[in-house]
């Protein structure tokens, strides 16, 4: 992976506030926020749920027409 693409995702998980970055002198380190990583996979494992019953309802409405 090239360096710009690694500054895109850093980029990207900074806006979104799971990451922060701070400086150093010349460096840049980036920290992860745990707690916000797990309060998405959280939200991302009730929205599976949702969809997967959502999915099945439609698969057996298929089914009976």
């Amino acid at each position: 992976m090239s360096f710009a693409a690694v500054q895109k995702h850093v980029a990207v998980l900074e806006r979104a506030g799971l990451l922060t970055k701070r400086r150093r002198g010349r460096e840049q380190l980036a920290s992860g926020d745990v707690e916000a990583v797990r309060s998405v996979s959280s939200m991302l494992t009730e929205l599976e749920h949702l969809w997967r019953g959502r999915i099945d309802r439609i698969d057996t409405f298929l089914e009976e027409h």
